[in-house]
Formats: C-alpha cells, sequence, structure tokens
C-alpha cells in the first residue's frame, strides 16, 4: 500500500518492507545514537544491536557523513561491559562521545549514577544539521523534541528510531509527532540486530 504514495509524503510509521521509503539515495545522512535509550530498546525487544550490520545499513541508505554514538561511563567502574564496544565502535567507522557518570548516595542511602548526553545530543544534531539532509536519532528521549523541531526548521528531515512495542514503550507520542518518520526498532531488527537466539531449551 505505502508503494504508490508520492516520495514527498512524510510517512509516520515505516515497516521493514518499506524503509528504503524513509530515505533518498543521494542525501546526507547523520546518525545520532543514545547509546543507553538504544540499549534499553533492544534489551526490551530480546535484540542484540550489531553495529557492523548497522553501519552497513545506513551506508546503503544514503552519503553517511556521521555516525556518533553517545554514551556515559562511570569513572570507577574498570571493567564496564559498555568499554569493549566503545573501542570497537571507534576502531570501525563511529564517531564515539563518552562521558564520566558519577555515582552518588541519594536521601534513601542508595547508590544512584547520575549522567547523561542529552546536551551533547542536541548540541551536536542542531551545529551538524546544516551539512545535511536527513538526521537519523536513535534514541526514545522525549527531551530531544525541542532538537528535532529546530534541526527541521533548517530544512532537515528527522528520522526516530525506537519502540513502542517494549514494555513499557521506549518512546513517547510527542517525539513520534515531531518526527517526519517514526521506525519501530523491531521492524528493523533483521537489518541491524543479530538473530535472536531461541531461549527454549
Amino acid at each position: 500500500m505505502l508503494r504508490h504514495l508520492p516520495n514527498a509524503t512524510l510517512l509516520k510509521f515505516i515497516f521493514q518492507e518499506d524503509l528504503d521509503l524513509a530515505f533518498y539515495k543521494d542525501e546526507k545522512l547523520a546518525l545520532f545514537i543514545d547509546g543507553a535509550n538504544l540499549y534499553s530498546a533492544a534489551r526490551g525487544l530480546q535484540l542484540e544491536i550489531d553495529f557492523r550490520r548497522l553501519m552497513e545499513e545506513f551506508r546503503k541508505k544514503g552519503r553517511l557523513l556521521r555516525a556518533n554514538y553517545y554514551t556515559t561511563i562511570l569513572e570507577t567502574d574498570e571493567h564496564n561491559p559498555i568499554r569493549p564496544l566503545v573501542d570497537w565502535l571507534s576502531y570501525n567507522g563511529f564517531n564515539t562521545v563518552v562521558k564520566n557518570a558519577r555515582e552518588y548516595t541519594d536521601r534513601e542511602g542508595r547508590k544512584r549514577v547520575r549522567g547523561n548526553m542529552d546536551v551533547e545530543m542536541a548540541v551536536d544534531m542542531i551545529e551538524l544539521a546544516d551539512h545535511l539532509d536527513h538526521v537519523v536519532l536513535f534514541s526514545g528521549n522525549g527531551d530531544f523534541r525541542r532538537a528535532i523541531e529546530v534541526v527541521k526548521a533548517k530544512g532537515v528531515r528527522v528520522t526516530v528510531i525506537s519502540t513502542v512495542k517494549s514494555q513499557p514503550p521506549m518512546i513517547g507520542d510527542d517525539l513520534r509527532r515531531e518526527a517526519d518518520v517514526f521506525i519501530d526498532l523491531d521492524e528493523m531488527a533483521g537489518l541491524i540486530a543479530r538473530p535472536r537466539r531461541d531461549t527454549d531449551d
């Protein structure tokens, strides 16, 4: 059904067989990946993202100028499992933006971690928008709604990739409505994730 829609139509929900409708081969693309948010969304769908496949997929969809991966790392945790991933990404075409997270104790005496990359991601999206045709945001964080609004005002199309199929959903209605295109991560699983393991023994 979607095949008959004109190219100018901004599709709000894209299924795997229609993903190519959201992209134009000659457009300049950049990926902005909220590492913690993507991890939570993938875990909620029981997916393991294959970042090599993800990079290959978006290189096919347009002129991929930048693939930014944002994450925080607890500075006191030398054996954080995110470190090997960040190293791998850095050597395989991704621009990794890492900030130290801080551990603190709340009023009830529980240890908490403070740190997010919202400001860094929003600033980078807005600054790079002048050189792009299409921003692809991997996040369901509603705090990015205003940044998306600014990027769109510069004439750049914005695709948001997250999921409504996890419990709870990882993306709110405000962010979905602001995006030109929303792609559910579950619909991209066959393109950017490792095959699901059979949990039945």
